[in-house]
């Protein structure tokens, strides 16, 4: 998925211990001091995915283990679905390339994919759950997860403060409690909540154990009708009357960073990189931003968020699979794992790495809800579901403006259907 990384985090130092090399054995795999000499493995990342000192270090591990060489190729977000579709198809696609955890499914539905069940149980058998699902389609291992990023609360802590507010909140009652006290005894804006936030909309669905779409038969077909998709819906729409936000525009439009810059916002859901929009903006709120994990109904579980990330897959028409392989043992390490979320604030594939995200606030607080998180439907038809206008949105703001959810939901359960039977 597209997204922006935490452009205020330095990039630490990151030591690689060297591992032992290999080449040819009798059965034609190359185990011994040769290794695969010679050879050249192409890699895809995103732009913004892996810091240069990262990819370097990775290079020189991969190189003296294996002895082949290694090159990163940096594409950009836009535009990459179809060129990776193209590349696939060729004769000589990239060996190992980054996918959005979403876009995993269809390209794992057309066979672009290899099957990656031997390096599961070699490297990702405590993988966390609910970051490896999206790399598994029909019950199949096709891609390995890389990491993830998740909404938190963005709050002004002066504000908070004049508000007379002295313990952050750990459950949604407190929160909206809190926000409340924020309209009542200060001048700000409780919350900034425009009424197409989709994906934080997609995240109280997931808490409500929900599901976007059902089976019809042997289709795909509009949930938003669902008792637990309204009541997902009504923790939206209550939040989101404390707000002054446009019930018909989304985070990006503004910027709600740009918002919050001006100091008369009490709190926002966001991404941590969005607080970088802020300061941009506004350098002088910057000792003003704190960070707590969105409260669910209960102190002991957060709020169920939307976790958008990438993963690591293999070309199905690669023609040096094993050595791809051993480039995602050693990228997928828990050292170089570590390295990565360390340096990117990004959460890694595995609960044990999450100690790599200390000291950084954004990060800090979107860790405890990573467990309960989850995405959009992984299955191949959801990708037309996303296109302008999506319905989702537009089902947020018919509820916003005073539809019922299940009248909103059939306002839009054609466009919906249709677009997942679109052929893929």
């Amino acid at each position: 998925m597209k997204r922006k990384l935490i452009a205020a985090i330095g990039i630490a130092g990151m030591m690689v211990s060297i591992a032992a090399c290999g080449g040819d054995s009798d059965d034609g795999k190359k185990t011994g001091a040769d290794g695969y000499a010679g050879e050249t493995l192409t890699v895809w990342v995103m732009d913004g995915s892996s810091p240069d000192d990262w990819q370097a270090a990775v290079a020189k591990e991969f190189e003296t283990k294996t002895k082949a060489k290694v090159k990163f190729e940096v594409q950009q977000w836009n535009g990459i679905q179809q060129k990776l579709t193209t590349a696939l198809s060729e004769e000589n696609p990239p060996d190992v390339f980054e996918i959005g955890n979403t876009q995993t499914p269809a390209y794992a539905k057309t066979g672009g994919l290899a099957e990656l069940a031997d390096l599961k149980s070699s490297i990702g058998t405590d993988w966390t759950e609910s970051i490896n699902e999206s790399s598994v389609f029909d019950g199949k291992q096709y891609a390995a997860p890389w990491f993830v990023a998740n909404r938190v609360v963005v709050y002004n802590k002066k504000i908070w403060a004049d508000a007379g507010i002295k313990e952050l909140p750990k459950t949604r009652d407190e929160f909206y409690d809190a926000l409340k006290t924020v309209g009542e005894k200060t001048d700000a804006e409780p919350i900034y909540l425009p009424g197409q936030n989709w994906y934080h909309f997609v995240g109280l669905a997931i808490g409500e154990g929900a599901e976007l779409v059902k089976k019809d038969g042997d289709k795909y077909v509009s949930n938003l009708g669902d008792p637990k998709i309204a009541a997902a819906t009504e923790t939206y729409k209550k939040f989101q009357a404390l707000s002054q936000a446009p019930k018909d525009k989304d985070e990006a439009t503004p910027q709600q960073g740009e918002v919050f810059a001006k100091g008369k916002t009490g709190a926002f859901i966001g991404m941590g990189w969005e607080t970088g929009i802020a300061i941009e903006a506004n350098p002088a709120i910057e000792k003003d931003i704190g960070y707590f994990t969105i409260p669910g109904p209960s102190a002991d579980k957060p709020e169920g968020v939307f976790l958008g990330g990438s993963n690591l897959a293999v070309a199905a028409g690669s023609k040096n699979q094993d050595l791809a392989k051993e480039f995602l043992k050693i990228a997928l390490s828990d050292q170089n794992e570590g390295a990565l979320a360390k340096a990117n604030g990004v959460i890694p594939n595995k609960d044990a790495l999450q100690t790599n995200l200390k000291g950084n606030a954004a990060a800090e607080a979107a860790a405890p809800a990573v467990a309960g998180g989850g995405t959009t439907p992984l299955i191949p038809e959801w990708a037309a579901v996303e296109n302008a206008p999506n319905p989702i949105k537009t089902y947020l703001t018919a509820v916003l403006k005073g539809k019922s959810p299940a009248d909103a939901a059939k306002q839009v359960e054609g466009e919906f259907n249709k677009r997942l039977a679109q052929e893929q």
